[in-house]
């Protein structure tokens, strides 16, 4: 059985199936849908757990072992998989067959997993899987659904707002959910419940630094290298760490590259806007960063994010620094001479 994230507790709440399925790449809310799997199986009696994780030499023969052993301490177990690369390979699959096929009794499989591609939708070992559980596939939210998601959050914490105070939050997070958690969190511990207004969202919702990531990204946009080398500076003096910037500048070069592409067969601009759910606010940012910047200069931008990235994991030698700061000059439209390429660490 599919389900959706926000549909998980109330299927939850009416009973436990036997196996749960949870996989995608946003990280917030794969985990909160899998504690909501690990509190509803505790409340039902599954008082063991026992964690399995699939890495380098994992052998598929301990899921078999974990069902068939019984517990000294309670008769019902949680077996808690974690297959980080969505991929079970040969062995795994062949497992978790086996498993569907015979499920043990008195045990629940929850299984977290990462982002699964379309074509394993249609393997044996998946279909077996939704044929006996509940699969959860978890997706990054945009426009409405980050809205709606976020005016929930609030409500949870006894938090109201309108719909401008939600995009003036939805605007600061970028939809990194685990950041407008936390901004929700601090609304909460800094006002109590009750009603916010926008403006207050606005004043409360601080960036950690003086200069924030999402002034960089609109100084980058706009075309602005000296504001762009002020601000850039400016983050690093104030121990922004350099992911944290990666991410903002990666996910602004891969809308303007999914922009482009539109653009290319024949939609309006306007219209590409209105299908990639951009933001009003951005819009005019965008639309200067698509009159400046071509295909190859974006690739050219991507490329380098991910040496800078590479970088960070001492995978690549050089400065990332060094790398973040010549790329946002090139997304800002200036012209940088590339240094040699440097070797990639084994």
């Amino acid at each position: 059985m599919q389900l959706r994230p926000n549909q998980l507790q109330v299927a939850l709440n009416k009973n436990i199936a036997p196996v749960y399925f949870i996989s995608g790449d946003e990280p917030l809310q794969l985990g909160e849908a899998a504690d909501a799997v690990r509190k509803a199986a505790q409340q039902a009696g599954f008082q063991t757990r026992e964690v399995l994780t699939v890495d380098t030499g994992f052998n598929w023969n301990q899921l078999s072992y974990s069902a068939s052993a019984l517990s000294l301490f309670s008769e019902q177990k949680l077996i808690d998989l974690r297959l980080p690369t969505g991929k079970p390979g040969k062995d795994g699959a062949k497992a978790l067959v086996d498993y569907c096929q015979k499920i043990p009794e008195d045990t629940l499989l929850l299984i977290s997993s990462g982002k699964v591609a379309s074509a394993t939708l249609k393997s044996r070992w998946y279909q077996a899987l939704d044929k006996v559980g509940v699969m959860v596939r978890v997706w990054p939210l945009e426009a409405d659904e980050l809205l709606n998601w976020l005016g929930q959050r609030m409500k949870n914490r006894g938090l109201q707002t309108d719909r401008r105070g939600l995009q003036v939050l939805a605007e600061r997070v970028e939809g990194n959910l685990m950041a407008a958690a936390q901004e929700v969190e601090k609304l909460y511990i800094a006002n109590g419940p009750g009603t916010i207004q926008s403006q207050q969202i606005q004043d409360d919702v601080v960036d950690n630094s003086r200069y924030s990531v999402f002034k960089l990204v609109d100084a980058i946009l706009a075309g602005k290298p000296l504001r762009v080398t002020k601000i850039l500076r400016g983050i690093r003096a104030e121990g922004v760490v350099e992911p944290i910037v990666l991410w903002a500048i990666t996910a602004e070069a891969r809308l303007l590259a999914k922009l482009q592409s539109l653009i290319s067969n024949g939609q309006r601009q306007e219209h590409a806007f209105k299908e990639l759910k951009v933001w009003s606010q951005k819009q005019q940012l965008l639309a200067q960063a698509l009159q400046r910047l071509n295909s190859r200069d974006v690739d050219q931008i991507l490329l380098m994010c991910a040496q800078a990235d590479r970088q960070t994991k001492g995978q690549e030698v050089g400065d990332s620094w060094e790398t973040i700061m010549q790329l946002c000059l090139i997304f800002a439209g200036v012209e940088v001479i590339q240094p040699r390429a440097t070797p990639i660490l084994n």
